[in-house]
């Protein structure tokens, strides 16, 4: 997409409540991130541990290697398709998730998704959190064995006493990147993504030759080998896959209004997820195969493994290295994202960093170590239920953009309280209704036995249903519940 397509913002709306600089669209001059910058963020992201630990989710659910890797590539390709949808107006109007979700939802209803994915940000930032924190902490007990002990048997909500202390400073540094800020975030994650691909590339490499070859869960069939078996398996865990990055795919928007045109962040996202989720889980399962023939058992977490290394320096460099890949997809994928929405509750009053400072506290009191401990809770639970919300709210997006709107919004308008937007009240009752069809339908089989399968397809099932009702609705209800749909670009 040309400069010219590009919109910005020409009119003053700075004393709107809907308004502070974080929310405010970016300029022309504001948009330079690049192929490379678009790339380098998923591959910073996508290396990450939960990342390379899915595959063995997968397969200790009975998969083999090839399955798993299957299921996870797949997965991907899926959830990009709504990623670069959403990422369209990102990018030509310069807004973030929040600010986009008013044309669909209401200035006011634009607070429901956005809390909705904060929440689940919340969740997985905590989980991050935690992972590192963890990986500080065994770095140092390998080092220090007496760090063990501190604290005696003190626990605090289940944790140890050292295990507290390194979950709390890896909270802390995930804050200070926080507060210096976007551009800060974006030139993390550049020099992030090789150091990480590296790391793990040379890990594969040392673990594959002490081995001698890649070991026996390569060679080792799945229990499920026959479709009977596979397919009940397959169906909940492609929808967990889908979960993964589902987050994404509704707030992309809050990266793609930094990129120099359409061309840029669909070629850096299509380079970037599908093949980096693909290598790295495939190097997961490589290395965990390796480690069987190595030490007699298979090491799925990497911390784990990286703890087998004696020299000193070589653990410093792990250390770091688990660190970089942590921060950054925490960075990226849980804290933005969840700043700009509570942010977008009251513009005046919270800001980019006061919203991330919000969600390092729900962070923190969302215990993450219990969502942790169970891999059929990972996938089935956390986040098939969640991609019961988040497939429904992406869906009346898309269909608002593309099909409503034929991707032409009035810019000033979502600043605006008494607007085009302001629907009823400041709510859009067919997006509302849409969504909770969209979530019911697609959750409902999680409490009736009968209906499982639906639960089982819950984004899917939820992203059509909304997906569908959102138009029927736009098209039918009297103007007093909508937005007059205009085919003119206000600037």
């Amino acid at each position: 997409m040309s400069k010219e397509e590009l919109v910005e913002l020409t009119v003053d709306v700075s004393n709107s409540p809907l308004y502070n600089k974080d929310l405010a669209p970016t300029t022309i001059k504001q948009r330079t991130w690049s192929t490379y910058n678009f790339a380098a963020l998923w591959i910073s992201m996508a290396h990450c541990i939960p990342t390379y630990m899915l595959s063995s989710s997968l397969i200790s659910l009975g998969m083999s290697w090839q399955q798993a890797i299957f299921t996870i590539t797949l997965g991907n390709l899926i959830v990009l398709v709504p990623m670069i949808l959403n990422a369209h107006p990102g990018t030509k109007y310069g807004v973030p998730f929040p600010v986009l979700a008013r044309a669909s939802f209401g200035t006011a209803g634009a607070n429901i998704p956005a809390l909705l994915r904060a929440g689940v940000a919340c969740g997985w930032f905590g989980i991050n959190v935690f992972i590192g924190g963890s990986a500080v902490n065994n770095f140092i007990i390998a080092l220090a064995p007496a760090w063990k002990d501190f604290g005696g048997d003190f626990t605090i909500a289940g944790l140890s006493l050292p295990a507290m202390i390194t979950f709390l400073l890896f909270w802390a540094l995930n804050m200070l990147l926080v507060f210096k800020g976007m551009d800060a975030i974006r030139k993390f994650e550049n020099w992030a993504a090789p150091i990480v691909l590296v790391m793990a590339a040379a890990l594969m490499v040392w673990i594959v030759g002490e081995a001698h070859g890649f070991g026996p869960i390569l060679n080792t069939p799945g229990k499920l080998d026959t479709l009977d078996k596979f397919f009940p398996v397959f169906v909940p865990s492609l929808t967990g896959m889908i979960a993964f990055w589902a987050t994404l795919s509704l707030n992309i928007p809050d990266f793609t209004r930094f990129g120099k045109g359409q061309k840029q962040q669909m070629i850096g996202q299509a380079l970037g997820l599908p093949p980096t989720m693909t290598i790295f889980s495939a190097m997961g399962v490589i290395i965990t195969s390796a480690t069987v023939a190595v030490y007699g058992k298979a090491i799925w977490d990497p911390v784990d493994l990286l703890l087998k290394f004696s020299n000193p320096l070589v653990l410093v460099l792990s250390l770091f290295g688990i660190m970089v890949a942590t921060l950054s997809v925490n960075i990226a994928a849980n804290i933005v994202s969840p700043a700009n929405d509570f942010s977008n509750l009251a513009p005046k009053h919270i800001s980019f960093k006061t919203g991330g400072l919000i969600t390092g506290i729900l962070g923190i009191l969302i215990m993450p170590w219990k969502l942790m401990s169970d891999p059929s809770m990972y996938i089935f639970n956390w986040l098939g239920i969640y991609s019961g919300f988040l497939g429904p709210i992406a869906a009346i997006m898309i269909a608002d953009y593309f099909i409503i709107r034929k991707t032409e919004l009035k810019l000033k308008e979502l600043y605006t309280v008494n607007g085009e937007y302001t629907y009823s009240g400041g709510f859009n009752l067919a997006s509302i209704l849409s969504l909770i069809a969209g979530v019911g339908v697609a959750l409902v089989g999680r409490f009736i036995p009968s209906l499982e399968w639906l639960f089982n397809y819950s984004w899917f099932v939820g992203f059509g249903v909304a997906f569908a009702m959102y138009i029927v609705l736009m098209r039918a209800l009297p103007e007093s519940f909508n937005a007059v749909i205009s085919q003119r670009a206000g600037k």
